[in-house]
């Protein structure tokens, strides 16, 4: 068992590890496979001055970024000198932005507002003779590019805009010239920098490929995050559900964490990716769609890994319903937008709200939860949180960037880097406590065997095996039916004891009681008056070692009631409690000094010691015994609830 738990290590290290160089070989590949030396990636593509909703114009450089957060932001400037000689291609991509560009004095050259789909269709055949059929042709063709766009004339979405030098010199644009950039934010209750929502790429090369630059950009200053948050994506697929399967047991946290690290490294991917958009998809309405509904369901997959670590009720409900709130709310803003009923960043307010609600709800049943586990599993709850605050605060942060912004803000990328490492922590023990637990059960099933075989053996030595068919033999005469039926139950109980060395885990509490009657009903035929056997059974839903209470109860009979001149009573009994089950064997025979059971007083003291081993290891089992001689003894065996669905527990 051992060298097969290392050889399904081995081959999920040698398989990450492989797919780990693959990926890195590929990302420098691409690097030195592309001239980057073609672009420049300015904050700005022309110097001057900006002011931020009306205020002071003040000068800005183009190679810093501008973090302001605004509603209106306008540039004034000119073209850097002799720039329109080396660049072929302007272009700058936005999102959730209105612009518009203007000369000095106020002559709009472009503006991205959108017009109706009628405007539009007016103005492409302005001037240009054209059948009806054709124009109908025309506006099917629109409704299929720009399916949502016109519909939504509130939405600016996400945007490109190109400004070539054929354009530059027909517009009458040179070094000279003032210009006039105006952006608008139109949402009330969202912050954000303008370099956060802006990309501005000059390019060199013929000109003849418009968008080469764009595509240039995306290789020299995104494809290493995007490849790295590939990688955490597939992470989560792969590896975390094939840990999930070497710890070899029904515990979703690795399969929840891997869905969780799928959608958070698909949610930063589409983070660097969604300002390229454009570049396939012309509605620009439609492209906020990918980005948005992303992390709503990185959010909702945050929850649901949440919830597979909790074990109190009410906390499962909470944020069962948590869950069941974020996605509606989820479907809801991704059908409304889709249908053009309503704007899906303007939604973000409100999923910033429940956001904040969650994370807050989510710390409060995390203090619950650890209030409530046991003893021996706060230590695993504290592991658990300790893996998850730096997720949970950077969201917090997260929400709160997008109210107030900060500056050079990435929080999220440190959280998911703490809590990556933190369960990569967590999994590294449960993968070691796993290995010592392997070894440890080989160790319990040898003990496990041997204390079968001496069970079975001291059960069926000569004496014993005498003394039952002595009393067979008696009634054959006496009574037949009786020695008959002896007979069968005689054989029954050896056919037991030896099946009982083919069984290694726990067996349920009735398969116990029916082998131990039938042990007593043999004893008894020996002892006959002199044993009363006694059944006070109140819990029989829970599982123990096969052959572990007949130790117990053997040395009621033979040390206690045996050994009492005039017999006794041997009682077995079984409760439940709120966190476990008992078994109670008590007799009122001789009774015995517990401070001195090390003597030689002729119980079976190894074999009780055995018994209890085998309880504890397999079940967690507790064995208390109080004794007063000339009184009798009492047994108590304590089964913790926890342990009972256990598979590892043997």
């Amino acid at each position: 068992m051992i060298s097969f738990f290392k050889g399904k290590l081995l081959a999920v290290i040698s398989t990450v590890s492989a797919f780990a160089i693959i990926i890195v070989l590929s990302l420098i590949f691409f690097q030195k496979s592309i001239n980057l030396d073609l672009i420049e990636t300015p904050y700005m593509f022309m110097e001057g001055e900006y002011s931020v909703d009306g205020g002071e114009f003040v000068p800005f450089d183009m190679d810093t970024p501008i973090d302001d957060s605004f509603h209106t932001i306008t540039f004034k400037g000119k073209m850097p000198d002799d720039a329109l000689s080396y660049y072929n291609e302007i272009s700058f991509l936005s999102q959730n932005l209105w612009y518009k560009i203007s000369f000095a004095d106020g002559t709009l050259l472009y503006e991205n507002r959108h017009t109706s789909l009628k405007d539009y269709i007016d103005g492409y055949y302005s001037g240009i003779d054209a059948t009806e059929a054709e124009r109908q042709e025309f506006e099917n063709h629109t409704k299929q590019v720009y399916p949502i766009m016109f519909d939504m004339p509130d939405t600016p979405g996400y945007t490109v805009f190109y400004l070539d030098a054929n354009a530059l010199r027909v517009a009458e644009i040179d070094e000279n010239t003032q210009l006039v950039l105006e952006f608008v934010n139109p949402y009330e209750n969202m912050n954000f920098g303008f370099s956060d929502v802006t990309k501005f790429t000059l390019s060199y090369g013929s000109g003849s490929n418009v968008g080469t630059g764009n595509y240039l950009r995306l290789f020299k200053d995104d494809l290493p995050s995007i490849i790295i948050f590939l990688i955490v994506s597939l992470f989560g697929i792969f590896f975390f559900p094939i840990a999930g399967f070497i710890i070899g047991k029904k515990d979703f946290r690795y399969q929840t964490f891997g869905l969780l690290c799928f959608f958070l490294g698909l949610y930063m991917l589409i983070k660097k990716f969604c300002v390229y958009i454009p570049l396939w998809i012309m509605d620009s309405a439609l492209c906020p769609v990918f980005d948005l509904t992303v992390g709503h369901l990185f959010m909702i997959a945050l929850l649901i890994y949440f919830r597979s670590n909790l074990t109190h009720r009410v906390s499962r409900i909470v944020s069962g319903v948590m869950i069941i709130i974020l996605t509606v709310m989820t479907a809801a803003a991704t059908i409304l937008h889709l249908t053009a009923v309503y704007d899906i960043v303007a939604f973000g307010f409100y999923f910033n709200m429940v956001t904040l609600i969650n994370t807050i709800l989510m710390i409060v049943l995390a203090v619950i939860e650890i209030k409530a586990a046991g003893k021996e599993s706060v230590r695993d709850r504290i592991i658990f949180f300790v893996s998850w605050i730096p997720l949970v605060l950077s969201l917090i942060l997260d929400v709160i960037d997008r109210m107030i912004h900060i500056p050079g803000s990435y929080f999220y990328i440190y959280g998911l880097f703490f809590s990556i490492i933190a369960q990569i922590i967590r999994l590294i023990g449960d993968l070691r406590r796993q290995y010592l637990a392997s070894i440890r059960y080989q160790q319990i099933q040898r003990e496990l065997y041997e204390a079968k075989v001496s069970v079975m053996v001291s059960q069926i030595q000569p004496h014993f095996m005498y003394n039952a068919l002595t009393s067979i033999a008696m009634m054959c005469t006496l009574d037949p039916e009786k020695a008959q039926e002896a007979t069968i139950t005689f054989s029954d109980y050896l056919r037991g004891n030896m099946d009982s060395i083919k069984q290694i885990r726990p067996v349920p509490f009735e398969q116990e009681l029916k082998h131990l009657e039938k042990y007593l009903y043999i004893e008894k035929l020996r002892f006959d008056d002199l044993l009363n056997i006694e059944y006070d059974i109140q819990a029989k839903d829970f599982k123990l070692p096969l052959l572990s209470i007949q130790p117990l109860v053997e040395n009621a009979v033979k040390h206690g009631v045996g050994m009492k001149e005039d017999g006794g009573t041997v009682t077995i009994a079984t409760r439940e409690t709120d966190t476990a089950y008992e078994v109670i064997v008590s007799d009122d025979g001789v009774g015995f000094d517990t401070e001195n059971a090390a003597k030689d007083d002729g119980r079976s003291h190894v074999g009780m010691e055995n018994t209890k081993k085998r309880l504890h290891d397999m079940c967690g089992a507790d064995v208390a015994i109080t004794s007063v001689i000339g009184e009798g003894t009492r047994v108590v065996v304590t089964l913790p609830k926890d342990r009972q669905d256990d598979e590892d527990a043997v």
